[in-house]
């Protein structure tokens, strides 16, 4: 898996006999049984690549072909010839477009939100779910704003009206948890609103209960839409909220030290587990501890989803991106096909995303991930400065959304209201003057250019 992708572009679409057909069946919507007749004609061929597609049922070398921003057939060796564009991909492992299920991506309207863009083409993630950063009152706003984004964005609406533009609070005043106002809002944006979401802590309920969380449910339940629950600081405790849950919802920040207390697992998130509750890791800057995740998969209880709860505040760390969030996830010893499981397919049934979101299903969406696999010991660590080491890490090579690749961009630095120690101030300093070097030292020297325009006029 030396050097760069190799991208090479075919000249004319070739007419070819027969049906252009992999082991598995899975050809391109265009067949070519009679004789003569002309090849469905793919805009671009990945060849080369280590697929592993759990949803799928994929996992070996195969090519993936994709016309009009669908893929068109997966087998283990595609016809060169029947393709615009031909991408070497050199035993690379190859993913479905990665799948959070928990970021927040309303950037310059909340405390929390970031511009996924410039994280996405970096980390293989293409789809990812605002995890209720809008709530009834701003959700036109953020609907508007999502839709400028390149990569999807489904999202939970906050059961809070006022959504997240602060820390916490949003469920202090009961008024702003508006069961009415959510279905409204849901049925008006029913395309993109995929869940209910409340955060559930001290700090954001008050002295208010598990009225929220009522609140939520009902909204879902006429809603018919799952609830997402954020787990912290009790009251209230697990064992209070999780009997009020239904098979389906979901519980983020499954690992958190701090909603675990001090005994580091509550016997009533199994009872959960086994009555179909979803639990999602969800790191976050406060939300993930390893020796509470390794609990729980002692007890037979994986994550069902693993995203990272990316924000303002853990995006420089401790979270940093997707791949390093399931890099965590192996060092505590899931397989590498539990992991990237439970970043595809797995978020994409625990919220009923479209069919083919999170695989790379023949007729769904072209989004895929590839990455180089490196072996190694890799130290990493949670939210409390625990630390763990991963067998190896997915680097990201390329991300493609509905068939293209997403093109290189540059994050903003933080919101000033973002706490960042001195060593993570340094490293957006060395960042900023490596990338200042590289963009002023001419592209080319002398001996990689052409005249363009001859003297002679020619």
């Amino acid at each position: 898996m030396n050097g760069p992708v190799e991208h090479a572009v075919c000249g004319d679409v070739r007419e070819t006999r027969g049906e252009m057909r992999g082991e598995r069946g899975d050809v391109c919507g265009e067949r070519g049984d009679v004789p003569g007749e002309r090849a469905a004609r793919w805009d671009l061929l990945l060849t080369g690549g280590d697929l592993l597609d759990p949803g799928g049922g994929r996992r070996g070398p195969h090519d993936v072909a994709v016309r009009d921003g669908r893929i068109a057939a997966v087998a283990p060796r595609l016809p060169r010839d029947g393709a615009a564009e031909v991408v070497d991909l050199g035993g690379r492992l190859v993913t479905p477009g990665l799948v959070d299920l928990h970021t927040h991506v309303y950037a310059g309207a909340t405390y929390w939100g970031i511009d996924p863009d410039p994280v996405a083409w970096r980390s293989g993630v293409t789809t990812w779910v605002d995890a209720g950063s809008a709530g009834a009152y701003s959700f036109p706003a953020f609907a508007a704003a999502a839709a400028g984004y390149r990569v999807r964005v489904p999202a939970l609406l906050n059961i809070s009206t006022v959504g997240l533009v602060a820390r916490v609070g949003e469920a202090r005043d009961l008024a702003n948890c508006d069961v009415e106002l959510a279905v409204a809002t849901v049925r008006a944006y029913r395309d993109s609103i995929v869940g209910i979401k409340v955060r559930m802590d001290r700090h954001n309920i008050g002295t208010h209960g598990l009225t929220p969380l009522r609140r939520a449910v009902a909204a879902a339940e006429a809603a018919d839409l799952p609830v997402m629950v954020h787990i912290g600081a009790a009251p209230p405790s697990i064992g209070e909220l999780l009997p009020l849950l239904r098979p389906g919802d979901i519980i983020t920040h499954c690992a958190s030290g701090i909603a675990a207390g001090p005994a580091g697992f509550d016997p009533a998130a199994k009872d959960a587990y086994q009555a179909g509750i979803v639990f999602d890791l969800g790191h976050g800057s406060g939300g993930f501890a390893f020796d509470v995740l390794e609990a729980q998969l002692a007890a037979g209880m994986p994550p069902h989803v693993v995203s990272t709860d990316l924000h303002a505040r853990s995006l420089h760390g401790p979270v940093f991106d997707l791949p390093t969030t399931m890099a965590k996830a192996l060092a505590v010893g899931m397989s590498l096909e539990q992991v990237v499981a439970a970043a595809t397919i797995g978020p994409a049934r625990a919220l009923g995303l479209p069919a083919g979101v999170g695989t790379l299903a023949v007729g769904g969406p072209a989004d895929l991930a590839v990455f180089t696999v490196e072996h190694g010991r890799f130290e990493l660590s949670d939210v409390h400065g625990q630390r763990r080491t991963a067998p190896l890490r997915l680097v990201n090579e390329a991300t493609y959304r509905a068939g293209r690749p997403l093109p290189p961009r540059l994050s903003p630095p933080p919101p000033p209201w973002i706490p960042l120690t001195d060593a993570q101030r340094a490293a957006l300093a060395d960042r900023d003057r490596a990338v200042r070097r590289l963009l002023t030292t001419p592209l080319v020297g002398p001996d990689g250019l052409t005249e363009q325009f001859p003297r002679d006029g020619g």
